[in-house]
């Protein structure tokens, strides 16, 4: 199969230090020529976190995989003179730390633009340019602390920890960053004007978890103005996934080898799910509404379920659902996904011969065509005499 590379041509400049990297993570990905440009000390990500994979961390491996590293040193006048020439020919500057960083080195956005007018030059920053946070020094699960994503535990002994959760910010804000510099690119290349752009890895983190603090400001409207779903009496529910903790017809059951995930919450699959398994006295005596009905609180229907489910392996349950047309989902953990058909058959694993380590590919599939296999992720300088070769012979 022929490859594909819908980004070729694209030329990024990038400033970044750690996680925000992955801002254009997607874009390398996509067939965009990323210029990584690196204090002579580096950029620590190397360091930082775990795992550690042959001395490097898997994080820099991750997000700075497809791209061309170019040390430079921003505070002498040979290296900004070296960086302004990169960025006359670039579609895009990334600024990935904290806001200002590059004016204050004297090659921040009017300095950049007046150069090249066509310039997308875009922030991406903890809590962003504006706001009491702006100057705040931080880490990625800041940023989900703050939208309200992670909820304190307490151990045994009453010391406080950080449950185990997704980090959202961290990875929402590098991606609203990609589709934001893409729409830039779009309208440049249109109208011959670039644009300034900053994102927040906070904002982020809030904004992709929308569904919960929306409904919680829905609820602060009259019970008569908003109510929940009809086929809970209009009663209101928890936001989110808080508001499925009684269902019954959507839930998690355990099978005789896993979980898996019960989601006959339209009345049609409900249907389908007790016709097969033979039980037509459930849906006799609990029909439920046509739609989003959850049988919350039937602990009595639960009670059978949980029978009905611990009788078959994860597999059997998939393979029915799929014969009798029924919403079961498998329940994996973060350990096993890769042992999953499906994961098998749609991302599987670009090798650690290739990157350095076990990753997963972008999940954006070229129909026809394959998307061109990422490079390692480079090691300090290594394309910078590649990358001023080039520039001295394109001009």
């Amino acid at each position: 199969m022929s490859t594909y590379a819908p980004l070729a041509g694209v030329r990024v400049l990038e400033c970044s230090l750690l996680g925000p990297a992955a801002i254009t993570t997607p874009l390398a990905d996509l067939g965009a020529d990323v210029i990584k440009v690196e204090s002579p000390a580096g950029d620590y990500v190397r360091q930082m976190t775990w795992p550690i994979v042959e001395g490097v961390s898997l994080m820099h491996l991750h997000v700075n995989r497809g791209k061309r590293s170019i040390v430079l040193d921003l505070k002498s006048d040979e290296g900004r003179d070296a960086f302004l020439r990169l960025a006359d020919e670039s579609d895009v500057v990334v600024e990935a730390m904290r806001p200002g960083a590059l004016d204050r080195l004297g090659i921040g956005y009017d300095v950049v633009k007046e150069r090249n007018p066509k310039v997308v030059f875009i922030t991406i920053s903890g809590y962003g340019a504006t706001g009491p946070y702006k100057n705040l020094p931080s880490h990625g699960i800041a940023y989900d602390t703050w939208a309200g994503i992670v909820t304190p535990a307490q151990d045994d002994d009453g010391f406080c920890y950080m449950p185990e959760h997704v980090s959202i910010g961290i990875n929402a804000g590098p991606l609203f960053g990609a589709l934001g510099i893409l729409a830039g690119i779009i309208s440049a290349r249109a109208t011959g004007e670039g644009c300034r752009m900053e994102v927040a890895q906070s904002d982020a983190a809030a904004a992709f978890d929308w569904y919960r603090s929306e409904t919680w400001k829905a609820y602060e409207r009259p019970t008569d103005e908003v109510t929940g779903n009809a086929s809970d009496d209009y009663e209101r529910r928890a936001p989110g996934t808080a508001g499925m903790r009684e269902g019954v017809r959507y839930q998690l059951y355990e099978a005789t080898d896993g979980h898996v995930l019960f989601m006959a919450s339209e009345q049609a699959f409900w249907r389908n799910f007790c016709e097969g398994v033979g039980r037509m006295d459930l849906f006799e005596r609990w029909p439920g509404s046509t739609y989003a009905d959850h049988a919350r609180n039937n602990r009595e229907l639960q009670a059978e379920l949980r029978e009905i489910f611990a009788g078959r392996s994860c597999a059997e349950w998939l393979a029915f659902a799929d014969e009798h047309n029924t919403t079961i989902a498998p329940v994996n953990t973060p350990k096993n996904l890769g042992d999953d058909p499906q994961f098998q058959d749609r991302l599987g694993w670009i090798g650690a011969d290739v990157l350095g380590a076990e990753q997963l590919p972008l999940p954006i599939k070229i129909v026809g065509a394959e998307l061109p296999t990422p490079t390692k992720a480079p090691s300090l300088g290594q394309h910078t005499d590649e990358v001023f070769s080039e520039l001295l012979a394109e001009n």
